[in-house]
């Protein structure tokens, strides 16, 4: 797959964490420029970019330092869309693909704007036998987690992973995993740029020995 030119300026929202292929972000918005941004592209059925903020914070206060955000980040498509109240929204997206940008505007009125190119899609692979423990801690957090909202009857409670599920697909599961990690962003931003889904795979399985979730 090459990576081709998006056909219009992307949207960007910096924010202090990655979003991943799959992942699933839920969003609260009151800051104008957002507020704006994001009305736009649900009334008209488009995607924004997410990308991880490197400097700067996701609310603007004076005197903070100007905004910095990695060069890749991905698609977020609106699933849910609610206004609660006047000057909040309240939405659920999805990350679909990855993005690396090309270049980035600053508009005057503090939203940024990117010209990007799609990234190709992860690879589908099986998980392989040595990873397979990798795979099974996934499930088993799942299963825990879903059980758990049962048992509390909170059908309205999000699970962090959702479906469908893909226990067998290495950059799925890895992906999962990274969300889930108590890592830094900056380690969560550098696997999510890696080619490799198996790689991926390999660096989490590594990071689940170490903090005794596998073995």
């Amino acid at each position: 797959m090459t990576t081709q030119p998006f056909p219009q300026p992307l949207p960007l929202f910096p924010l202090g964490t990655v979003l991943f292929p799959g992942g699933f972000l839920p969003l609260r918005i009151f800051e104008v420029r957002y507020l704006d941004m994001i009305g736009k592209c649900h009334k008209a059925g488009t995607p924004f970019g997410v990308v991880s903020l490197t400097q700067g914070t996701e609310v603007r206060r004076p005197g903070a330092e100007a905004e910095r955000f990695a060069e890749v980040g991905t698609l977020a498509e609106i699933r849910e869309f609610d206004v609660p109240q006047v000057g909040l929204m309240q939405i659920a997206c999805l990350g679909t693909q990855r993005f690396r940008l090309r270049s980035s505007e600053l508009q005057k009125h503090g939203l940024w704007t990117a010209e990007a190119e799609a990234m190709p899609d992860d690879v589908a692979l099986d998980v392989p036998d040595d990873l397979r423990p990798v795979s099974d801690a996934l499930r088993r957090l799942v299963d825990t987690l879903e059980e758990r909202r049962r048992i509390e009857g909170g059908e309205q409670m999000r699970l962090p992973v959702q479906a469908p599920f893909r226990f067998d697909d290495c950059g799925w599961v890895a992906n999962r995993w990274c969300e889930l990690l108590p890592v830094p962003v900056e380690l969560k931003q550098r696997l999510m740029e890696l080619e490799s889904p198996l790689m991926r795979l390999e660096l989490v399985g590594d990071l689940l020995v170490r903090t005794g979730i596998t073995k």
